[in-house]
């Protein structure tokens, strides 16, 4: 049935959430176990308010994060999406995620709703870096100013240019399909909604029931996405 949708839809839309990236073996924010919820509280120290006054925990758990990057990779459902996107088969990817994965295995209409770890960039200045300044431990811009990444802390509004995009992408969707979130956090959880409401078929694919699965038309549990994604992908070139 999804293979059908995915064969006649002119507009394809995905939503990737923490799902699509604990295949690549990154921790998931919120998992009961082993989450980096249950290590750190991210609200403060993943804050405006922690980068100001407690910035060497800050720097030291982004540190984290940034190294716990380096030792993983896309998988081969973001492979699959980026080819996926190449033959025009979907067209377009919203994302949780700040792994930059999607970028990274070639994905190109992506919109970042939290930023991405890959980059760091001054609070001053505003002049971008690559992460590797991180693990160097250098956190300190050439003008002085303190190095952050590029990702949405908390107390800071979601960057509104990709909230628009995401936004303009759920109302062309004829197939919105969900990868591996919750959607229990607004407002990419309304992404989905606004899609249906628009005419999309929308299927939502999440290793446990979501909050959104009574207005799905799909809902496809217990199924790893990279494995799902192979699947689908074989029985197109058929």
């Amino acid at each position: 049935m999804l293979l059908e949708k995915l064969k006649k839809s002119n507009y394809t839309v995905v939503l990737t959430g923490a799902g699509m990236s604990t295949e690549s073996g990154l921790p998931d924010f919120r998992s009961q176990s082993g989450g980096l919820w249950q290590k750190e509280d991210p609200s403060r120290i993943a804050s405006t308010d922690a980068l100001n006054r407690n910035v060497e925990k800050f720097f030291e758990f982004y540190r984290h994060r940034v190294l716990g990057l380096k030792d993983c990779k896309p998988h081969i459902g973001h492979e699959i999406l980026a080819k996926w996107e190449k033959d025009g088969i979907i067209q377009s990817i919203i994302t949780q995620n700040v792994d930059g994965f999607h970028t990274e295995a070639g994905s190109k209409n992506v919109a970042e709703l939290h930023g991405t770890l890959q980059k760091v960039h001054c609070q001053s200045c505003g002049k971008q870096y690559r992460n590797d300044t991180y693990i160097n431990k250098q956190y300190e811009c050439e003008c002085g100013g303190k190095l952050r990444p590029s990702v949405v802390l908390f107390g800071e509004m979601l960057p509104e240019d990709a909230l628009f995009q995401a936004a303009e992408e759920s109302e062309k969707a004829e197939l919105f399909i969900v990868l591996g979130s919750s959607l229990s956090v607004t407002p990419a959880n309304q992404f989905p909604l606004i899609a249906k409401q628009n005419g999309a078929y929308l299927v939502i694919v999440n290793m446990e029931p979501t909050e959104l699965d009574i207005y799905a038309d799909m809902t496809i549990h217990n199924r790893k996405i990279g494995s799902l994604l192979k699947e689908l992908d074989h029985q197109l070139k058929e």
